[in-house]
């Protein structure tokens, strides 16, 4: 299922990558069920982050910011959780697959890719780049690696890295019928942590999609 370098091994001992895949999947532009779950999840993230100041203690949150400042970056996801909580931004209507990952990445801060399975051509590799590996991401631009992010790739390209997120080639689509999600953990979260993230976006896979089932669900460690 996933093959993982040496050098992955090398620059992140402790990390972790969870991999869920879901077939019979539905990718609606809007439902009205799956909006109702986005209003109780809004309460619930304004109700367990008071302030910004319990929010950047979070664990999940510092952990991932002390892997994006490597690189000078901001934890995109700590981002929108801010916009959501503390500034009042709904969380948007897209596409009812990348909502369920996104909700799931906001009430358990764990980042997230997703991948429509058909457009995938193994096998995959997990590793560490270089720095001169790159790929075209999701809005069409090119983009190259920075060195030691994790990224994933298949015969024919990356799909995914921490620092820039999914691919174009791979991306989910409207008639998406089988999905595979990647959690991209750097040490210091539990396998537990990731397993109850991974089953959070499936069941809200569920609430648009009632017949999705799990065809592989895997943590891969160093």
């Amino acid at each position: 299922m996933l093959k993982i370098t040496e050098a992955w091994k090398k620059a992140h001992p402790g990390a972790s990558v969870g991999i869920m895949i879901v077939n019979n999947v539905l990718n609606p532009v809007q439902s009205e069920e799956l909006d109702r779950h986005k209003q109780t999840l809004v309460s619930n993230l304004a109700a367990r982050f008071s302030n910004r100041i319990e929010l950047n203690e979070y664990s999940p949150i510092k952990i991932y910011s002390d892997y994006y400042k490597r690189y000078k970056k901001t934890y995109h996801v700590k981002q929108q959780l801010e916009s959501v909580v503390f500034k009042g931004k709904s969380i948007p209507s897209v596409a009812g697959l990348i909502e369920a990952m996104f909700m799931a990445e906001l009430k358990n801060c764990l980042l997230t890719a997703g991948h429509d399975y058909k457009a995938l051509k193994p096998p995959l590799t997990l590793a560490a780049a270089k720095g001169d590996e790159k790929y075209i991401l999701i809005n069409g631009r090119e983009q190259q690696l920075k060195p030691d992010d994790m990224f994933i790739h298949d015969n024919e390209g990356i799909i995914s890295s921490v620092i820039h997120g999914p691919d174009l080639r791979t991306r989910i689509m409207p008639d998406t019928q089988k999905a595979m999600f990647v959690v991209y953990v750097p040490p210091g979260i539990t396998q537990k942590e990731i397993s109850d993230h991974l089953s959070d976006i499936y069941d809200y896979v569920r609430v648009v999609s009632a017949n999705a089932e799990i065809e592989l669900e895997r943590i891969f460690s160093d």
